[in-house]
């Protein structure tokens, strides 16, 4: 099968090369010098929920196609958050995903929440968009960058106020993993064939510091699900997907909060 990560890295190189070329990374840091940005963190809203959800805004995906194309992201956000989510993440991604930095902006402009920028980060410049934007989050894909690269983008990420939650998708991308690393997600779907296997948080499990906070992404839509995970010492899952193909993500997601309170009791 054709490796979708691989085109997407690909593609997302020069997609930020032409962005540097339009507004050049010091028009950025002197915007940022000029701005106080609020901060919330993921890992504290995470260690402090009952759920632990983190509900995604995506519009579609490549396996899927469209989800809920014509989405309002201000309206889901609010939604979103009304509901209970612990945090929102956001996809950036227009080419693959149907996301815009505008979405992310909206996010964070209406909500009093962590949201995280969920992008395929492979340069700085994107970690002072993210903020910017206002995002207390972001995601380093260890796939898709390397462990100099993860080491070098959460110390700028930390230096920013920008929490880092360092993905991974095999046993091999543990050594990605460093003492910055508090927030770890292992991704049940493998981004090179988009084939989606949820033992895979629970395989990896053994291998994952104690001292983080683990998060299951992907894949999930069933509440014992989230319940054997938060037995494995889960505390974070990551769900998009069932909820916006719902077309009402914010009551689909307040109905899923309901049911692992319920099942906690």
């Amino acid at each position: 099968m054709k490796d979708i990560l691989s085109e997407i890295i690909a593609h997302k190189k020069e997609e930020v090369a032409e962005q540097k070329e339009r507004l050049p990374l010091s028009e950025l840091e002197k915007e940022l010098a000029r701005s106080s940005i609020p901060f919330y963190s993921l890992k504290a809203a995470l260690e402090n929920s009952k759920s632990g959800i983190i509900a995604e805004f995506k519009r579609r995906s490549p396996s899927k196609g469209w989800l809920f194309q014509t989405a309002d992201v201000n309206e889901v956000a609010k939604a979103y958050a009304s509901a209970g989510a612990s945090a929102l993440s956001v996809l950036t991604d227009e080419k693959y995903f149907g996301g815009t930095m505008d979405d992310l902006r909206q996010a964070t402009g209406g909500v009093e929440i962590p949201v995280m920028r969920k992008e395929f980060i492979v340069d700085e410049y994107q970690l002072f968009e993210a903020k910017l934007s206002g995002a207390s989050a972001v995601l380093l894909i260890a796939a898709a960058i390397t462990r100099e690269e993860c080491k070098r983008f959460t110390e700028l990420a930390n230096q920013l106020q920008l929490e880092v939650l360092l993905e991974l998708h095999d046993e091999g991308e543990v050594d990605h993993i460093g003492p910055l690393n508090r927030l770890v997600g292992i991704n049940n779907r493998n981004l090179g064939s988009f084939v989606t296997d949820l033992q895979k948080s629970f395989r990896m499990a053994d291998l994952l510091p104690r001292e983080a906070v683990w998060i299951s992404e992907s894949g999930i839509s069933d509440t014992r699900i989230v319940r054997e995970l938060r037995e494995t010492g889960y505390r974070g899952f990551l769900i998009g997907e069932y909820f916006m193909k719902s077309g009402n993500p914010g009551q689909s997601l307040k109905e899923f909060i309901e049911q692992v309170i319920r099942q906690d009791q």
